[in-house]
């Protein structure tokens, strides 16, 4: 008994059916306001990239201390370093062009190495602890001294007698530069400052601060 055969379906031959033929596809759209845009964002990115590599460059020189110099010492040569940073900083760093005058000045804060020199951890005049003079440690209560006052502020030392003590009010010190001025106590009642005043007058002045008879008024635009 034969067994016919079917024939082989051609799948070329079947592909080329009314099933087979592919819909049209609706020509594509062109969008210029697109591609205007990406070009824009494109540029744009580069500008700013640009504006950050030329901005990166503006640098001046600057002072790092790179030995610990301790409040009261005075500044070297030996322990300053010029360094370059960035000039759009928010901070007045001492120049490196003012190392001179820095290495004839005193420090207020101690300053640890690796410490960008500013202009509040020096003090200008430099014969302010010189022979004949004496730093005064004052704790003060509020009321006794303005708030604000900080380092290298000039304030007048009073004596302020207490209810029970004899005496009238006096100063003892007329033009004291405040060395350094510390935060308020964590209680928030009583703020420290150091004070540089004449040696002669210093005895008093602890006498009187040690019974809080103490208070200081500042002197403004005698920096």
């Amino acid at each position: 008994m034969r067994t016919s055969e079917k024939p082989a379906v051609n799948a070329a031959a079947g592909l080329s059916g009314p099933a087979s033929r592919r819909l049209p596809v609706p020509p594509r759209e062109r969008k210029p306001a697109l591609a205007a845009l990406a070009v824009l964002l494109i540029l744009g990115g580069a500008l700013a990239t640009t504006l950050l590599v030329l901005r990166s460059g503006d640098r001046v020189s600057a002072i790092r201390v790179t030995q610990q110099v301790g409040a009261g010492q005075k500044f070297t040569e030996q322990a300053l370093e010029e360094v370059q940073i960035a000039a759009d900083g928010g901070v007045e760093y001492v120049s490196w062009s003012e190392r001179g005058k820095v290495a004839n000045s005193f420090a207020t804060v101690t300053v640890l190495p690796g410490t960008l020199l500013t202009s509040r951890m020096g003090l200008k005049q430099s014969s302010e602890l010189g022979q004949g003079k004496a730093t005064v440690g004052l704790a003060l209560k509020p009321g006794q001294m303005p708030a604000g006052v900080e380092a290298g502020d000039r304030v007048q030392v009073i004596y302020v007698p207490s209810r029970s003590g004899q005496g009238q009010t006096r100063v003892l010190a007329e033009s004291a530069l405040v060395f350094s001025a510390g935060d308020k106590s964590r209680t928030g009642n009583s703020g420290q400052i150091t004070v540089i005043v004449d040696s002669s007058a210093s005895p008093e002045i602890v006498a009187f601060a040690s019974s809080g008879e103490i208070a200081v008024a500042e002197l403004p635009g005698a920096r």
